[in-house]
């Protein structure tokens, strides 16, 4: 029997058998498994704050697309209107931030403050209103958006950069 020399899986050179079988056993990877598509150590699941941020950013793409009929019908008579373009601006800023944010980037993290501050202009506004007890829905929704947001769990799961 001659000894051939095989070129082994981390590239190196290893001594074969003349019917291909290694004389010790090779590593292989596990089959079915990209290594870079392996999930990321850690949580799965984002803390507490940033599922209460994903939420209100739906809600936020919910209400956008439930006016956006309204938008349209006001361009067409003008085509550049302060509310299409507060919407469209709106709207391109939760969807970038939401991607952001699944992606776990660091810069998500101050972007989703900026947007949770969405909630504080509604406060004065139900205040003057007719029902000035119903500003602390907006006021302990605001609340509990700024502390889920600023929790060091919340940053250390967003750690790409």
């Amino acid at each position: 029997m001659s000894l051939r020399c095989q070129v082994g899986f981390a590239g190196v050179a290893e001594s074969g058998r003349r019917d291909g079988r290694s004389a010790r056993r090779r590593e292989r990877p596990p089959r079915g498994r990209i290594g870079a598509m392996a999930p990321a150590p850690g949580r799965r699941l984002p803390p507490a704050g940033l599922l209460v941020f994903l939420g209100y950013a739906f809600l936020i793409l919910g209400i956008i697309g439930v006016s956006l009929r309204w938008v349209v019908d006001q361009a067409i008579s003008n085509p550049l209107s302060i509310p299409g373009i507060v919407a469209m601006v709106l709207l391109a800023y939760t969807i970038f931030t939401i991607t952001m944010v699944l992606q776990r980037k660091q810069a998500a993290r101050g972007l989703a403050v900026g947007l949770s501050t969405l909630t504080i202009p509604a406060i004065p506004l139900l205040l003057l209103g007719p029902a000035p007890a119903t500003a602390v829905i907006p006021a302990a929704f605001s609340v509990l958006l700024l502390l889920g947001l600023t929790r060091p769990s919340v940053k250390a799961w967003l750690t790409e950069e």
